[in-house]
């Protein structure tokens, strides 16, 4: 007998706890990141809202929980992994951060010169958030941060050493490797990745499109962006249950 989308979807991510018994449960998926997770006053929709609602409308079970935070780093993120993800008993975590990681605050006084959490201990934690999420048997997909652009207030704040407010792309000076990072933990992990950066980069390539007809301000997926964010996870989401079909 052929699985229903449902079931197909909760056999491919499910905790594999045996106290699961009814295995039609919706599915829970936690998004954790920070404020391009967070839902935003000037976003119709974002990209959590706009997955659950397109599995919803494919028959899919499922609830996606959103744990996005303003202002997060990772740092942040591990002293409330417990509370807003693990506690949430999650089948499947998106993780998505590293603009405030890597970012260089220079418009203080005197100005930072380091990014507020080194890559390496940027990678440590995305190690621990997957190695943690796996013990408990939970599925996890990791997103690269957004690319930046730069906006006339960003200037203002951040337009000096190390970023180049002369190049177009200067803002990522920092965040790129980062983003880089992220793939590279995907996958000696083995996780599945969103390279959201990569993405947006190439949508500005095309065309008269730019990167800035994503974002909200420079920083923050606008409509749009959520939009494709969105589609990318709901086909990596389905593209697994077809791959369990074809078994």
């Amino acid at each position: 007998m052929k699985h229903s989308l449902a079931t197909a979807i909760l056999t491919a991510f499910c905790l594999g706890r045996a106290s699961r018994a009814d295995e039609t449960m919706p599915l829970t998926i936690v998004a954790f990141g920070d404020s391009t997770t967070a839902p935003r006053a000037t976003i119709r929709k974002v990209y959590a809202q706009r997955v659950q609602e397109e599995l919803n409308r494919r028959g899919v079970a499922a609830e996606v929980v959103n744990a996005g935070v303003g202002g997060n780093t990772t740092a942040q993120a591990r002293r409330r992994f417990e509370k807003d993800v693990l506690a949430k008993q999650p089948d499947l975590v998106i993780i998505q951060f590293g603009i405030n990681d890597s970012v260089v605050d220079v418009w203080r006084k005197p100005p930072a010169t380091r990014s507020r959490v080194p890559v390496d201990r940027y990678e440590t934690n995305l190690r621990y958030f997957i190695h943690t999420l796996r013990s408990r048997g939970a599925k996890v997909i990791l997103m690269t941060p957004n690319p930046l652009r730069w906006t006339k207030k960003l200037k203002t704040m951040y337009g000096k050493p190390p970023y180049d407010p002369r190049d177009p792309n200067g803002f990522n000076v920092t965040l790129t490797p980062y983003a880089e990072v992220v793939r590279k933990v995907a996958r000696e992990a083995g996780v599945a990745l969103i390279d959201v950066f990569a993405e947006f980069t190439a949508y500005g390539r095309v065309g008269n499109q730019t990167v800035d007809d994503l974002l909200l301000d420079g920083m923050h997926p606008n409509d749009k962006g959520h939009a494709i964010i969105a589609g990318l996870l709901t086909g990596k989401t389905l593209e697994r249950v077809k791959a369990l079909h074809s078994q």
